[in-house]
């Protein structure tokens, strides 16, 4: 019986033919595993993961090993972004027991889903100390047969020591001026000065740090903050971590210089990042930022938009290298051989000192990948512009990387958010068209009749796995820019639904504390609760920034007391790890500055003075402000009531907590108040 084909994963798909009788993760198969009375081996990991790929093939595919696992366990498939919270939970045990995490992640459970054994990846014969995947199936067994009883105590104690892992360390209220300063003294002694970014390899893109640097210099006027926002997002564009024909990013690079990056190409990382360098355009009008930005979004609308609207996961790192072999990055790097067949001899030759390829190659088997290691001003633009677009025609007649077209709410929230604000910025309205589109998705079919998300759709229809914090939270985010930038009242009203699902069903009422899910999901071991940032914000944070926002826009107290209360665990948190709770700190800026709350009145929407007043107010830098833009009798936004014009001419009123400056009709003195303090 295959029972992974009716599924919306693709990389449960992508297993649904194996030879092993996996089952999705439900009572089902746990029932299965009391009734035969065998331990459960749970295997989760992600379409675009390239050792997913590699066990997969080597033991998953293997006959022998298949029949093993059926004769001995009920084995279970989950896709880690379908169920973030399953995947957090067995993580934990992971590194609590190893020291270390990864996917493909390996647990074996008893029927009663407690886990015991713990692993990533494990070869198909013994390797660098390594044991084989099938000796340690043996040895599971073996122990599962013989020791059941010490079995059981070491899976108790596991779950025992989970239980106790509550979030103990919430701070009595939100950071202030203090620990926002030792938190950029924190980030300022971990900063790699020679390369940009933070830490040694591999090397991650700090997107939720680069935020907060922005918004901190924003506020405060801190130079270094802002060279380190700079310079990292200058070195990361320029080296291979960004793709320089298509653009976007790589998930992260595997050395300290932004050289070679781990192929595949996420959602979150290039929402996160348009967004950036956009913000970064906004503070310093860098021309990089600017490209970038928008080189990013339309690769995002280029190859990840969905025929419905929405924006797929990911692009798988391997693709089909000419010879039938799928290779880690094949799609991407290139041998100056490669070069003069598309180019020619000179404009070979120019390539290959303009993008650093070399004989040697900077990767593997003397291929390189494209960077800019030198300044592109001493090119000649209109040649290299020819360049790129040869050499990009060329790629794309080569095998592409598989793509995981479901959609994830929380990564689509993040899109929306980019795709509107670079849309606004840069004059670019088909941007903000897409970003209607994914929104529009979401609401069609993510939301049910009680305002409740589905965490994923594919094809239009959705998964079955209910949305987490990080789903509420990122798409009240996305919603909340959309309704600043479009003057479209119902985002903000949906926006509304979400967060008060947040208060309703996330939150601990006592402490203000937030889990990872609702209170009315699927109980596991243990409820998942982690404030700090991994590769997305942490919905923590998020739920935070979206209840902030949303206050803002309405004046809810509500909102706003329960925003600062989940800021209490960036006042504990942030001075010592700021590397790793960098959303957090970055709403902590905005509760510092305000946020700021800037109506935009006019006789219309398309009226030139309400068009120059709203777009100055959507570039001011003040750290989270909110923007509101109609007419004087508008009802869809509070901000609006009682604005009026000012001698029948558009006017902008700049408040905090409801309480306004006078308004201006002049764009370059609401920039002004904008910049002040």
């Amino acid at each position: 019986m295959n029972r992974l084909a009716g599924v919306t994963s693709p990389y449960l798909l992508q297993h649904a033919d194996n030879p092993v009788d996996w089952w999705p993760w439900g009572p089902e198969a746990f029932e299965e595993a009391k009734r035969r009375d065998v331990p459960v081996l749970l295997s989760v990991g992600y379409s675009a993961c390239h050792w997913c790929h590699v066990m997969a093939h080597e033991s998953f595919e293997d006959q022998d090993t298949a029949d093993h696992l059926n004769a001995h366990f009920v084995s279970v498939k989950v896709d880690r972004e379908e169920r973030p919270d399953v995947d957090a939970v067995y993580m934990e045990a992971v590194q609590a027991a190893t020291g270390q995490g990864g996917w493909p992640m390996t647990v074996f459970l008893t029927p009663d889903a407690e886990p015991f054994y713990f692993g990533t990846y494990f070869p198909p014969e013994p390797r660098h100390g390594m044991p084989s995947f099938r000796q340690v199936l043996e040895g599971v067994r073996q122990a599962w047969s013989t020791r059941r009883d010490e079995v059981g105590e070491v899976a108790g104690k596991i779950v025992r020591d989970l239980a106790q892992r509550e979030i103990s360390h919430q701070g009595t209220r939100p950071p202030g001026e203090q620990e926002l300063a030792q938190a950029l003294l924190g980030l300022t002694r971990e900063y790699d000065a020679q390369r940009g970014g933070f830490g040694g390899a591999p090397k991650f893109p700090p997107s939720m740090v680069l935020e907060f640097l922005l918004r901190h210099h924003a506020r405060t006027g801190a130079e270094g903050a802002l060279q380190m926002a700079q310079d990292t997002c200058e070195r990361m564009a320029r080296g291979g971590l960004y793709d320089q024909l298509g653009g976007g990013f790589a998930r992260y690079s595997v050395d300290r210089d932004w050289i070679v990056p781990h192929f595949e190409k996420m959602l979150y990382d290039n929402a996160l990042l348009c967004r950036v360098y956009a913000h970064l355009w906004r503070a310093t009008g860098s021309e990089l930022a600017r490209r970038v930005a928008l080189e990013t979004a339309d690769f995002m609308v280029r190859e990840l938009r969905t025929t419905e609207g929405g924006f797929a996961s990911a692009l798988d790192a391997d693709s089909d290298d000419g010879s039938g072999r799928h290779v880690e990055g094949a799609y991407y790097v290139w041998t100056p051989e490669q070069l003069t067949g598309v180019l020619g001899e000179a404009d070979a030759r120019l390539a290959a000192q303009f993008f650093g390829v070399t004989e040697e190659g900077t990767f593997e088997h003397g291929q390189s990948v494209l960077q800019l290691p030198q300044d592109e001003g001493v090119f000649d633009a209109e040649k290299i512009a020819s360049v790129k677009s040869r050499l990009l025609d060329a790629r794309a007649l080569r095998p592409a990387p598989g793509r995981d077209d479901k959609v994830v709410a929380a990564w689509n929230g993040l899109a929306i958010a980019a795709l509107a604000e670079s849309g606004a910025y840069f004059d670019r309205p088909d941007l903000i068209e897409a970003a209607l589109g994914a929104a529009d998705l979401l609401v069609r079919v993510h939301l049910d009749e009680h305002a409740r998300l589905a965490r994923t759709s594919r094809d239009g229809r959705p998964g079955t796995n209910s949305g987490v914090l990080e789903d509420y939270a990122d798409v009240a985010e996305g919603f909340l820019a959309l309704a600043s930038v479009t003057g479209e009242g119902v985002w903000l009203d949906f926006a509304g639904l979400l967060v008060d699902h947040v208060l309703a069903r996330f939150t601990d009422p006592r402490t203000g504390a937030l889990y990872d899910t609702a209170a009315d999901a699927e109980q596991l071991i243990r409820r998942p609760q982690d404030p700090t940032d991994n590769a997305t914000p942490s919905g923590w944070s998020a739920a935070a920034g979206a209840l902030l926002g949303y206050a803002a826009q309405t004046g809810s107290e509500v909102h706003r007391t329960a925003a600062e209360r989940a800021l209490g665990v960036v006042q504990a948190l942030g001075p010592r790890v700021p590397r790793f709770i960098g959303w957090g700190l970055a709403v902590a800026e905005a509760l510092l500055d305000g946020p700021r709350e800037i109506a935009v009145v006019g006789p219309s929407l398309t009226d030139a003075a309400t068009t120059a007043l709203h777009r100055t107010a959507l570039l001011g830098t003040a750290p989270g402000a909110v923007v509101a833009v109609g007419t004087p009798d508008s009802e869809e936004f509070p901000l609006l009531a009682d604005r009026p014009l000012v001698s029948g001419q558009a006017a902008a009123y700049v408040c905090r907590d409801f309480t306004c400056a006078a308004p201006t009709t002049d764009p370059d003195r609401l920039r002004t108040a904008l910049e002040s303090p």
